[in-house]
C-alpha cells in the first residue's frame, strides 16, 4: 500500500511539473515524462514589455521543448543568448530545445531561457508567472514560477 501511495504522489508531482523536494528532483524521470525544477522569472522594470523566465528540465527519454504559451504575454519563445566575436546575440530556437534523456537542461540567465514578449502587466517581485511548456513527446506541463530577483553570483569563485 505504501508503494502505491508513493507512486501516486510521484505521478501527481510529475503532472504538476514541480517536485516536492530535492529527493524528487534527483530521481530519474520515467520514460516519456519531463520533470521541472527551480522555475523562476525575473521581475520587470516599470514599462518593460519583455521578461525572462528560467527553469531546469530533465526528460526521462530523449525529447524536445518545442513551445511555451502563457496568458501573461502576447507570445513566448525559447531563446538562446550567446557571445560571438565579442558581441552578445539573442535569438529564438525555431526547432526548440533538445532534452537528452536523464540530463538536466538548465535554462538560466545569460544562456538559454524563456522570453515573454508583449507582457500585459509587469512581472512583480513576489508574484507568480504561469506558463505551459509543450514537448515533442511528453505531455505538456503547466508551470507556476516565482517572480524573484536573480541569485547573487559570487565573483571570487
Amino acid at each position: 500500500m505504501k508503494r502505491i501511495l508513493a507512486l501516486s504522489a510521484l505521478f501527481g508531482l510529475a503532472a504538476c511539473g514541480q517536485p516536492a523536494d530535492k529527493a524528487a528532483e534527483t530521481a530519474a524521470p520515467a520514460a516519456g515524462t519531463v520533470t521541472v525544477a527551480d522555475a523562476w522569472c525575473r521581475p520587470t522594470p516599470n514599462g518593460a514589455k519583455v521578461g525572462g523566465c528560467y527553469v531546469t528540465l530533465t526528460a526521462g527519454s530523449n525529447d524536445r521543448l518545442v513551445s511555451v504559451s502563457t496568458a501573461l504575454a502576447g507570445s513566448a519563445q525559447i531563446h538562446e543568448m550567446k557571445m560571438e566575436n565579442g558581441v552578445m546575440s539573442m535569438s529564438e530556437l525555431p526547432n526548440g530545445l533538445p532534452l537528452p534523456a536523464g540530463q538536466k537542461v538548465e535554462l538560466k540567465p545569460g544562456s538559454t531561457h524563456i522570453m515573454l514578449m508583449g507582457l500585459r502587466d509587469p512581472l512583480v517581485d513576489g508574484g507568480i508567472a504561469s506558463f505551459t511548456l509543450t514537448f515533442e513527446k511528453a505531455p505538456a506541463i503547466g508551470v507556476h514560477a516565482a517572480v524573484k530577483q536573480p541569485p547573487v553570483v559570487d565573483s571570487e569563485e
